[in-house]
């Protein structure tokens, strides 16, 4: 036994090895046929190697948070519409190299939405990044001052799916435009993009203080890409606990089934 553990070591079949203890009593008790038991531990052995691989992407992914579908309140805005979100998530817009753009106020969901297609790709076997618009100008930023400006676009051009996050939060340092122009151009037609824009796409030219810069990205980005328009009330409001000055406020008459400010602060922040 020690003899096939250490050999089991040198092939760095580390599933096989914690389990074959158990699968050999399993086999003894089933009588199970040599071909039953192979296929048993073989399938052990890669369980472990695809939660080795799905734990690297998703570290190398560098998320925000690690956000799901499943862990999305569905019933908060009803503008959000379940079934396509679903359908992305089985990865045709990554096989047709297509883009996708959540739009909407802050607070209505679009991070986590954006974050959660990233971990589905990622279950896909997909390379994904996730950047906000910050990120991005600020690792151009860095390594230009350091003449590595290439090394970064690699970064970004190499994944399966790069998301960029925050657009429109504020404006944005100068030129950087033109780091988020690079990026586009480069997948376009080559690798998927999602993006999330808390302002209406007349405005990036503001942001960018860049309007012809603006427009040809969007010009490239918007040409496949599905837009998703989210609105509705800001997630995080409506479960920002109640002032105590608040109820004073109100009439003494007045029915609990009345109170318009929510209490309820069980829900996780979905932006």
């Amino acid at each position: 036994m020690i003899q096939i553990q250490n050999t089991l070591r040198q092939l760095r079949l580390s599933g096989l090895m914690q389990t074959l203890d158990v699968r050999l009593q399993e086999a003894a008790a089933s009588r199970l046929s040599h071909g039953e038991f192979l296929e048993i531990i073989l399938q052990d052995e890669l369980q472990v190697r695809q939660q080795r691989h799905l734990a690297r992407r998703t570290k190398a992914a560098d998320f925000r948070a690690l956000k799901s579908l499943e862990d999305f309140d569905w019933q908060f805005n009803a503008s959000v519409n379940r079934r396509q979100i679903f359908e992305l998530a089985a990865g045709d817009y990554l096989r047709q190299r297509h883009d996708i753009l959540f739009i909407g106020p802050p607070g209505v969901g679009k991070t986590h939405l954006a974050q959660a297609l990233g971990y589905e790709a990622i279950k896909q076997g997909q390379d994904v990044l996730y950047r906000s618009i910050f990120d991005l100008v600020r690792d151009f930023l860095c390594d230009e001052a350091f003449n590595q400006q290439d090394k970064t676009l690699r970064k970004y051009l190499k994944p399966d799916l790069v998301i960029i996050d925050d657009m429109g939060l504020k404006a944005l340092p100068k030129n950087s435009g033109e780091y988020l122009l690079e990026v586009i151009i480069r997948r376009y037609e080559n690798r998927s993009t999602i993006m999330t824009s808390n302002r209406p796409l007349e405005d990036w030219g503001k942001l960018l203080s860049d309007v012809p810069t603006a427009g040809a990205i969007l010009d490239r980005f918007l040409h496949h890409a599905i837009v998703i328009s989210i609105n509705g009330r800001s997630y995080r409001v409506k479960d920002a606990p109640q002032a105590p000055n608040a109820r004073k406020s109100k009439p003494p008459a007045q029915s609990p089934s009345t109170d318009p400010v929510s209490t309820d602060a069980s829900k996780s922040d979905q932006e």
